[in-house]
């Protein structure tokens, strides 16, 4: 059997969710398909918390992104009535030469955001937990906070069904074609056709957008949290910020304890690159686990027993910025995908500029950074 719709979301996770809710809030006939079940844990939109920040290390280009995904998260929180986003000061901090800290500095400088700048004995006297070298140095954000990253996704899905929208949980999608000026979706349930295709895929984008030219690539991440020993108020986010450290060997970033578990910690790239997402164990592993422990060991006091561990996983791109743009080849599908581990703040902003190529082929948001058609 076949159905019609406006326009059919791959893929409705952090970013295909609030595609969904965009396009239908504008009146659209939408279909959101979806592998696993609603808000699952196999992908890249899990783990509880996601860090939002304003002082964007990967580019000035970000920034007004990230302005405007704060306004979207806000105006997602006021239309249902849920607490979705958490204000807490984020540290960047690394070596004098530390190429985060730079980026940190460029996107300050570019649009004269309010920062602090501080040295390593500055930072630890300021915030107890921390152990950094005297010689490093620490940039301080207050436009920054964490996001409840489910409970994010969730909020989209149910307002996009609650505008109209169709959202299908446990079909997989084993293709798409395009059919003259529309598409047409094959699943394990069904077929459907649409005028409109909208591809966020996220890991599964390595096979649903093979043809685009971009060389994606999959890395196996893993969240853990720690207990906060004898002194968990160290801990606690009113004396304890977001960071992301800039360390030799393994750079990793961390949030504060918010609940039983403790504080949350992983590490930023440096795992290997996989062809596409069926090679990812999802089983935290005690080489994990003692692995990030030997890496923050020096530069954190106090965290006590490990509590927890989930997998997700990164989709890269070689040069780390993201994919938001009208297939190459088909312009009546738009792609988002190769968010490379920092993209999930910006979903709401994402959905946003989808539903704009959607309607209109463009967008007003800057998206140039992100072009399919740039040269890797």
């Amino acid at each position: 059997m076949s159905q019609s719709f406006d326009v059919i979301v791959l893929g409705v996770g952090g970013m295909g969710s609030a595609a969904c809710f965009e396009l239908a809030r504008r009146g659209r006939r939408v279909l959101g398909l979806e592998q696993f079940p609603l808000v699952h844990s196999r992908g890249s939109s899990h783990g509880h918390t996601r860090i939002i920040r304003t002082a964007y290390a990967e580019g000035p280009a970000y920034v007004p992104l990230a302005q405007r995904a704060f306004e979207k998260w806000y105006e997602l929180e006021q239309l249902t009535g849920r607490h979705l986003l958490t204000e807490c000061p984020c540290l960047n901090v690394g070596p004098p030469e530390s190429e985060h800290v730079e980026g940190v500095r460029a996107s300050v400088r570019t649009h004269q955001l309010a920062a602090e700048e501080l040295s390593g004995d500055e930072i630890n006297r300021r915030f107890p937990a921390f152990n950094f070298p005297a010689e490093y140095i620490g940039v301080i954000e207050h436009a920054a906070g964490f996001l409840y990253v489910e409970e994010c996704v969730r909020e989209h899905i149910d307002s996009a069904v609650s505008c109209g929208a169709e959202i299908h949980a446990e079909e997989a999608v084993r293709g798409w074609k395009a059919v003259g000026d529309g598409v047409e979706v094959t699943t394990d349930k069904g077929t459907y056709r649409a005028a409109k295709l909208v591809v966020t895929a996220g890991a599964w984008a390595t096979k649903l957008l093979a043809d685009i030219g971009v060389p994606l690539r999959v890395m196996r991440q893993v969240l853990l949290w720690f207990g906060t020993g004898n002194r968990p108020e160290l801990f606690r986010r009113d004396r304890f910020p977001i960071f992301i450290a800039d360390v030799p060997g393994m750079p990793f970033y961390g949030l504060p304890a918010i609940d039983a578990f403790g504080a949350k910690v992983a590490r930023h790239y440096g795992a290997p690159e996989l062809p596409d997402p069926t090679g990812v164990n999802w089983e935290t592993t005690g080489d994990d686990v003692h692995a990030m422990r030997a890496n923050f060991t020096g530069f954190l006091r106090g965290l006590g027993e490990f509590t927890k561990g989930q997998v997700c996983m990164y989709t890269v791109t070689p040069d780390h910025h993201f994919v938001i743009d009208l297939h190459p080849a088909f312009p009546q599908v738009s792609i988002a995908c190769g968010f490379s581990g920092h993209g999930f703040k910006f979903a709401s902003t994402v959905g946003e500029i989808l539903a704009d190529l959607v309607e209109h082929g463009t967008t007003k948001h800057d998206i140039g950074l992100f072009s399919a058609r740039r040269t890797f």
